[in-house]
């Protein structure tokens, strides 16, 4: 099964442009590896005064922890789940933030965003990601996230 934009759109909650991810590279229980190369695109939408700021790259690798937890829910997958959207998540924060270059609009090549997953229990994920150009870190960093839908 290809993992692509059409496979993201239907499994992770990001929907239209705010879908910011293309491809899943490879995954397994631990990682994941997204591509794309919406970061040059002039209608992205966390554009701001006509550039694509670095910490936007937050974002990407929130998707990317999105569509890990999809994966690991099995949905879509052909992992015998019912299958559907998962429940929604909520990036509580973001910590140990290193950004090496400015923005990421004027980066030329494809990005490549990672995620590892470093622990979790029934509520809650802690990943670490980076975003790469070719060989190049533009940024890195960890990011808890709260699993599950948080609406009574």
């Amino acid at each position: 099964m290809k993992l692509d934009r059409q496979w993201l759109a239907d499994h992770i909650p990001h929907h239209g442009n705010m879908c910011l991810l293309d491809t899943i590279l490879q995954w397994d229980a631990a990682t994941i590896c997204c591509g794309s190369n919406t970061h040059r695109a002039a209608d992205n939408p966390l554009r701001a005064h006509g550039r694509l700021g670095a910490a936007c790259g937050i974002e990407y690798a929130a998707q990317a922890m999105a569509a890990h937890a999809a994966l690991r829910a099995g949905t879509g997958t052909g992992t015998g789940s019912s299958g559907g959207r998962p429940s929604s998540g909520f990036l509580i924060s973001a910590r140990a933030l290193e950004l090496h270059v400015t923005r990421l609009d004027d980066v030329a090549a494809a990005l490549q965003i990672e995620a590892q997953r470093l622990g979790a229990d029934r509520t809650t994920a802690l990943y670490e990601f980076s975003l790469r150009a070719e060989r190049r870190l533009l940024l890195a960093g960890r990011a808890t996230v709260v699993l599950g839908n948080l609406a009574p």
